[in-house]
């Protein structure tokens, strides 16, 4: 097969989904750091912090499908690439990295060995959320992110109040909505203790909350049980699942 031929194999849906929210979060970053803020109404300008953050999390949710095999099956070039540019865009991670710890969390998940799970002591959410993020600091990404937000604003004279509302609070609360809504929510220990392998439980919300709430993510069994099937297939996936329960039951 032509090189071109190959490339044309390589796009379909899931990369034209993960590219699509990839330039929808760069579109509305470049416009949102040269816009007047002081001409925004208040309520305005929350609604577009949390559009940031919503299309942020976006950024995690390609490198994390990405990290399945799933943006791109059958180019894995393209499929990595992807991630790696999503992820460093996100945050400045190493997707190498992530994927190693990423697949840690599903071998061993809810565990002792999961780099994603509490460490025994901090079980509430707001313990669990800053041990979580401590696994993964890193002082070189911060000072990476603390290099870049002062050449944007140096050099290229981005008003340093639309970096802070549009690029630094998005990438922080961002990663509150991942934990809480695929880490915290999925992976707590139910009063019964845990009913499955993967120790994970799905929220059985609607298909535009559970979209809204962070990509799927709430339907995190599914994801468990399917690790390769992609966020925007998983409402299909859960709904089979309740189908299958509800008849077995009857």
């Amino acid at each position: 097969m032509s090189g071109i031929s190959k490339w044309s194999a390589s796009i379909e849906r899931g990369v034209v989904i993960a590219l699509a929210i990839f330039g929808l979060w760069a579109l509305s970053l470049f416009i949102l750091l040269s816009i007047d803020v002081a001409a925004l109404s208040t309520e305005l300008c929350i609604a577009l912090v949390a559009l940031q953050t919503f299309l942020y999390t976006g950024l995690f949710i390609n490198a994390h499908d990405a990290m399945h095999g799933a943006v791109a099956p059958r180019n894995p070039k393209l499929n990595n690439f992807i991630g790696s540019l999503s992820i460093a865009c996100y945050a400045l991670f190493s997707y190498k990295s992530l994927l190693k710890t990423h697949w840690l969390h599903h071998h061993h998940p809810a565990s002792e060995t999961d780099p994603d799970f509490h460490n025994g002591q901090y079980k509430n959410p707001i313990a669990w959320y800053f041990n979580f993020m401590l696994n993964y600091w890193s002082w070189t990404r911060l000072v990476g992110l603390v290099v870049i937000f002062h050449t944007l604003r140096g050099l290229l004279h981005v008003p340093e109040l639309n970096l802070i509302l549009f690029w630094a609070i998005p990438a922080i609360t961002s990663s509150v909505q991942l934990f809480f809504f695929g880490t915290y929510l999925p992976h707590r220990e139910p009063k019964g203790g845990y009913q499955n392998g993967s120790r994970a439980q799905s929220m059985n919300w609607s298909t535009f909350r559970s979209f809204i709430s962070c990509y799927h993510f709430g339907y995190h069994l599914e994801h468990h049980e399917h690790p390769h099937v992609p966020w925007w297939a998983l409402p299909q996936v859960h709904q089979q699942r309740i189908s299958r329960v509800s008849s077995e039951i009857n």
